[in-house]
């Protein structure tokens, strides 16, 4: 819990004093870590949708509880956001509103996003299937990834998504193939 109320001070230049127990992030994340998640390992799994289902009434930010989180996620303006249930996020990401990291429904078994650390991922950006997405990343808002990994340290922009920066600098896209630039 310390470092998600940490994470908010670190991202959020707003946040003041004790206006971080106003946070929705926070309270959907307290929530799943703390309640949802526990009852889903233990198999108490319609007990854990039931929490996980308030938590999205009272925040608006959809976790399903099979879904595995590390610690310093920031939650900013989370409205909208769903992480499915076989999802996997890294340590001290960030994640705007409306943010999807959703299945396909052509996939059996992992069906959704594993996420590496320091990763943003900007309003509206959709993130789909058993896909990858490596150590600090950014994927810019609105921007759709589908069946694609994502290598370490890229900006990734568009739907499709597609790299424009990798380890720094930018690239130049074809359908062929990734140049540096």
């Amino acid at each position: 819990m310390i470092r998600e109320i940490q994470a908010i001070f670190k991202n959020d230049p707003a946040a003041r004093g004790m206006e971080f127990i106003l946070y929705p992030g926070l309270h959907a994340i307290l929530m799943h870590k703390y309640i949802a998640y526990p009852l889903y390992k233990i198999g108490l799994k319609f007990l854990a949708r039931f929490i996980s289902q308030f938590s999205r009434f009272l925040t608006g930010i959809e976790i399903h509880p099979g879904a595995k989180i590390g610690s310093g996620l920031f939650i900013d303006h989370g409205m909208g956001i769903v992480i499915g249930g076989t999802a996997e996020i890294g340590d001290d990401c960030i994640l705007f509103h409306g943010v999807t990291l959703g299945g396909t429904g052509n996939h059996q078994g992992k069906r959704h996003p594993t996420v590496g650390n320091n990763v943003l991922i900007g309003a509206r950006a959709t993130v789909l299937g058993p896909v990858h997405v490596g150590n600090n990343v950014k994927i810019g808002a609105e921007a759709v990834v589908i069946d694609h990994d994502i290598p370490d340290n890229c900006t990734v922009v568009g739907a499709p998504g597609k790299i424009v920066r990798l380890k720094g600098k930018k690239v130049k896209i074809s359908l062929k193939k990734t140049k540096l630039v």
